[in-house]
């Protein structure tokens, strides 16, 4: 399964899990329920970034490069 699924199965989950939580009153099951979310959406984002390197892969060398550049401009 890829990435992106499997991030956008996390933060469904994640969002299932907070709202029993609430249901139920139980903090501790809504903040894991919250992290689930937003590693599932950190997931989906990563998997989204493979697959545009992966169908683009001179222009994300180039982007690389100038970012690359910029911030060693920055810390000199």
């Amino acid at each position: 399964m890829s990435e992106k699924v499997q991030g956008m199965a996390r933060d469904a989950a994640g969002r299932v899990q907070q709202a029993f939580g609430e249901t139920i009153g139980d903090a501790r099951t809504q903040a894991q329920g919250l992290y689930n979310q937003a590693s599932g959406q950190a997931q989906e984002q990563a998997g989204r970034l493979a697959e545009i390197i992966r169908d683009q892969p001179l222009m994300s060398a180039a982007i690389a490069l100038g970012v690359g550049y910029v911030l060693g401009r920055l810390t000199s």
